[in-house]
């Protein structure tokens, strides 16, 4: 098989993660670039040595067009065999899962365990990716791009994440359009219907419950035909589930390849350990991981601006050891766990901070909420339903907070 992509052109890539984990391969949609996995990193790439690829001609990458799905397989393939790498676990959404699942089926042997995110066994069909094809070639790509914002994202993201929507039709229009036509010929000719049954490593299928362009009907189509493979279903979620929910999708992710990898020849990645109670009265400084995984997701549910307007103490001063457990409890143990998504943790913690009247910390969630995806429409039903349980006057306390913070970040838009 290797004679058959030896001479194909490389495809521009990049690692992240330790040099020596075992490989995690990300596999982008057409017309997105290998940013749309940036915010899965911090899940991932502390065990894993993560690989992400470029489409030919998306993000700056050469512009040699592909001619199929499977030339694109070759060609990453040609990657890996560069690098030295025989087995790897493979994650790709769209047409990047689209080359994962024919990974799957032209090397069994090395694809330790497949994630297939917003898939297909035929991604709709053949006349019309020929007909965006015709589109693409009379107008460019600026028309596309537009009309991606409705492909990719639910109403409710696109109302509240202006800079991410910016940042995706930038994304598409910048992607050279002969590259981008090659590729919807390519879609237009996979159909692997009636090879899911030769699909032997561990699969797990992750649908957007909103998603119009891959609905959760396909990823059913998956289920039935892969022997043993998991469904996932992440609720209120469009079709570019890795951006709109990058906390869920990277979660699962994570859980899956932990328990599913298959290589007899390799260490089992295994989730780190629990951190054992830290006596009182006095809190011994708690582990360097478990203090960075609290910051780093403190980071990306309220993002930076809590911190600053609230600095720590400082190293060693009174209120150091305080702050340190604080954080390494609540972000980075409880906000961890995976039991419950970040989205219902945000409308638990919303509810709390209005029944104990904590309007500074609920002005900072509300800003997370609407960073992880809640709508402004969901956080006043929340903050509605709380009304009954806490109390009219701390509901309307609690609304009062909640909207200077919902017009700050989304001027005004419901």
């Amino acid at each position: 098989m290797d004679d058959l992509y030896e001479d194909a052109p490389p495809l521009q890539y990049r690692f992240d993660g330790p040099e020596t984990g075992p490989v995690l391969v990300l596999g982008p949609a057409l017309g997105a670039t290998w940013h749309m996995w940036d915010r899965q990193l911090p899940a991932l790439s502390t065990t894993w040595r993560v690989l992400r690829y470029e489409l030919p001609g998306h993000g700056g990458a050469p512009a040699e067009p592909a001619s199929s799905v499977d030339d694109l397989a070759r060609r990453l393939l040609a990657v890996l065999d560069d690098e030295g790498i025989d087995t790897f676990g493979y994650a790709g959404c769209a047409l990047g899962a689209a080359i994962g699942a024919r990974l799957a089926l032209l090397r069994p042997d090395r694809v330790a365990a497949l994630a297939l995110v917003s898939a297909s066994p035929r991604f709709n069909t053949a006349d019309m990716w020929r007909q965006r094809g015709v589109v693409v070639r009379a107008n460019g790509l600026e028309r596309t791009a537009q009309a991606n914002l409705q492909r990719w994202f639910t109403e409710a993201f696109l109302a509240t994440q202006p800079a991410i929507t910016e940042w995706a039709v930038r994304m598409v229009a910048t992607t050279d359009q002969a590259c981008y036509v090659a590729a919807c010929e390519a879609l237009a000719a996979f159909d692997i219907r009636d090879a899911l049954g030769s699909i032997s490593v561990p699969t797990l299928v992750v649908a957007g419950a909103d998603d119009t362009e891959t609905p959760p009907a396909d990823a059913r189509a998956l289920i039935a035909g892969i022997p043993d493979a998991r469904l996932a279903v992440v609720p209120a979620t469009g079709h570019l589930a890795p951006v709109e929910e990058p906390g869920a999708v990277g979660e699962l992710l994570a859980t899956h390849f932990a328990t599913a990898w298959q290589d007899p020849g390799a260490a089992l990645p295994q989730p780190p350990p629990p951190v054992p109670p830290v006596p009182a009265p006095r809190v011994a400084a708690p582990a360097p991981d478990q203090l960075a995984a609290g910051m780093r997701l403190r980071g990306e549910v309220i993002g930076e601006s809590a911190a600053t307007d609230r600095p720590p103490a400082a190293p060693d001063g009174f209120g150091s050891g305080f702050d340190a457990f604080a954080t390494r409890y609540a972000w980075g143990e409880i906000w961890a766990r995976p039991g419950l998504d970040r989205r219902t943790r945000a409308c638990v913690t919303l509810t709390a901070l209005t029944a104990t009247g904590q309007l500074g910390e609920l002005a900072d969630h509300v800003r997370g909420a609407l960073r992880i995806g809640l709508s402004p429409a969901e956080i006043e039903e929340v903050l509605v339903h709380a009304s009954v349980y806490c109390g009219l006057p701390a509901a309307r306390a609690a609304i009062s907070a909640a909207r200077t913070v919902v017009e700050e970040e989304t001027g005004g838009h419901p």
